[in-house]
């Protein structure tokens, strides 16, 4: 099927907006939906099967309407996804204030975990990678230090190796620990700046604390998340989730796919997600694919591990 659009008036700086540095957008729609897209100015012809052809005229039919300023990739992604964030109860989707600005969900799943953070002091965020998991918790993190909701932040996950033998780690405990926490550090970096969250570790508004570290401390008025939950045993996930105390929100982030255990080994992740699913006041979110927000090709490995997985 062969499907023709001409866009009026003509305006050449939202022609180019649209299709996109090199027609990146355009080459991402043919590569996403197995269509042909050839233009000329703001003629647009789209070649290929009928349902096909037809979401993709209209992924460049709202791609105009957004095309006043250049149009960011992931951006494209997700309407390719056909998916985006909706209202929450009939409002605007839950914002996150940080130095970045609004930090919103960008699809319905990352709305609905935003969401679940703001009203409940257990969430779980479970899903694969690149779906905004733990940038997200830190995100709610910041905003709640910000607004003085509370009084620190408190970053930890189990130290278990992704595979590999990483031997004896040099350094006092934040060193040892750091390479482990990077992705927190990362996120925290970006939402935060890098002065704002040197003073915050010098003035204890931040803290970074080793999993094993965690036993018998009682936090209050924290903000604490648990990254890479998916490598803690069942006992280490107890302790953590029986550490929060009054005025403290706990966030638990991982990827069941990607369990770094001994073969013989639960996961602390999984056994708490059978466990508590009908516990009020604890909030599971199920991430997927589609809440992928890196490069396409993230999704289509997830996918084709996802059915490989499936099948054995």
């Amino acid at each position: 099927m062969i499907l023709r659009h001409t866009f009026a008036p003509p305006d050449n700086q939202r022609m180019a907006h649209l299709c996109g540095p090199l027609d990146a957008h355009i080459r991402r729609i043919e590569e996403a939906l197995q269509v042909k897209v050839a233009h000329r100015f703001e003629q647009f012809r789209i070649e290929g099967p009928k349902a096909r052809a037809q979401q993709a005229l209209e992924v460049v039919q709202a791609l105009y309407e957004m095309a006043k300023k250049p149009i960011p990739e992931e951006q494209v992604q997700l309407m390719l996804t056909g998916d985006t964030a909706v209202p929450v109860a009939g409002g605007e989707p839950l914002a996150m204030q940080t130095r970045r600005g609004e930090v919103r969900g960008r699809t319905t799943n990352q709305a609905r975990y935003l969401e679940s953070m703001a009203s409940h002091d257990i969430t779980f965020g479970i899903g694969p990678a690149g779906t905004g998991k733990t940038y997200l918790a830190v995100a709610c993190a910041v905003d709640a230090l910000e607004r003085g909701a509370v009084q620190r932040i408190v970053l930890t996950r189990p130290a278990v190796e992704a595979g590999e033998r990483l031997g004896f780690l040099p350094g006092d405990l934040a060193q040892k620990v750091d390479p482990y926490l990077r992705p927190l550090y990362d996120a925290l970096y970006d939402l935060m700046g890098n002065d704002k969250v040197q003073k915050a570790f010098e003035r204890n508004q931040i803290e970074i604390a080793p999993l094993a570290f965690m036993r018998g401390r009682t936090l209050n008025h924290a903000f604490v998340i648990l990254d890479e939950a998916q490598n803690t045993t069942p006992e280490q996930m107890k302790m953590f989730l029986t550490r929060i105390g009054f005025g403290s929100k706990a966030v638990v982030t991982g990827d069941v796919s990607q369990v770094d255990l001994p073969r013989t080994q639960l996961s602390g992740l999984i056994d708490a997600e059978r466990v508590l699913k009908r516990v009020n006041g604890i909030a599971i979110i199920r991430l997927t694919s589609a809440d992928v927000v890196r490069h396409p090709l993230v999704a289509r490995i997830v996918d084709a591990y996802d059915k490989r997985g499936s099948a054995a």
